[in-house]
């Protein structure tokens, strides 16, 4: 009988959900959308430690063509995914998951990292317009033309891009970053947010304190307006590279947010059994264990 309740109580201490007799294990798939001048490889660090966690991990390429072009591209990414979503958003990427996650019911939380944050009827330019930063400075336009479409391009300059956009990251480091980087195209930045899945969105909102491309402040009146969960750190633009462990600590932050409600285990006779985690589960399995050891020892003595 000790041996059958030591069983019973392991399984509802061990099993993360039961329903109608299913288990359910699924975990949110994490999608990172990455920013301006950058690509996916930006995400590595974090990809890396949320694969460690036992998440599933996106990092799509950001066609960095303007935000309707890459908003429509990003959700087109959503829509072949069948489980929840937690939507992460660096830098302009913030803007793009704004727009993608509209109507999107799996879309449970949003994650800014030293990201735009348009409410409608903004663009990256009128939020700059309103908080200055060294971005202006520290780029350079280049006329382009494909598939019978023209226009204009943005590059870092290569010896703005240490002082501006990865100040805590080595100079080697940034020297690479500026030969590969990706331009973008300045409707980017121009064209007027038309959604703003942040304001029935749950959000999440890093301000990274020595930013020089989005002012602090900035990404401060973001977070207060959308009244997004918010952490400060002392890194550069590029936090996500610098400080892994944080931005990686505030999607999990999301993901745990974003996990469907466990339903209660199914009753049993008079009571309702109860699923238990963390140090009260600990504790009650390892009294249930010394109860069965007690039983056993006590019928072996002479």
């Amino acid at each position: 009988m000790a041996a059958g309740s030591a069983a019973t109580l392991c399984a509802a201490v061990a099993a993360p959900a039961v329903a109608g007799g299913t288990t359910t294990t699924s975990l949110p798939t994490i999608v990172l959308v990455h920013g301006a001048f950058a690509d996916a490889s930006s995400w590595n660090g974090v990809v890396e430690r949320l694969e460690r966690r036992g998440h599933h991990v996106v990092a799509p390429a950001n066609p960095l063509r303007g935000l309707y072009n890459d908003s429509t591209y990003i959700a087109s990414v959503l829509d072949d995914i069948k489980s929840p979503i937690v939507l992460v958003g660096h830098s302009y990427g913030g803007a793009v998951i704004s727009s993608a996650a509209e109507g999107n019911p799996r879309v449970k939380s949003l994650v800014y990292v030293s990201a735009l944050m348009p409410d409608v009827g903004e663009s990256g330019m009128s939020l700059s317009a309103r908080f200055p930063s060294e971005l202006d400075t520290a780029t350079k336009s280049v006329p382009f033309r494909a598939g019978g479409v023209s226009g204009t391009d943005l590059y870092l300059k290569p010896d703005k891009i240490h002082q501006v956009f990865a100040a805590d990251l080595p100079e080697r480091t940034t020297r690479i970053m500026a030969a590969t980087q990706r331009p973008v195209a300045t409707t980017a930045f121009s064209e007027r947010a038309k959604s703003a899945a942040w304001k029935h969105i749950p959000s999440w909102l890093l301000v990274a304190k020595q930013d020089r491309t989005i002012n602090p402040d900035q990404e401060r009146f973001e977070a207060r307006r959308a009244g997004s969960h918010t952490v400060e750190i002392d890194s550069s633009h590029v936090a996500m590279i610098s400080h892994p462990d944080e931005v990686t600590d505030l999607v999990l932050q999301a993901a745990t947010s974003a996990e469907p409600a466990r339903p209660a285990l199914a009753t049993s006779g008079a009571g309702a059994a109860t699923t238990l985690t963390g140090l009260a589960a600990s504790s009650l399995l390892a009294g249930a264990g010394a109860v069965f050891l007690g039983r056993r020892l006590k019928r072996r003595k002479p």
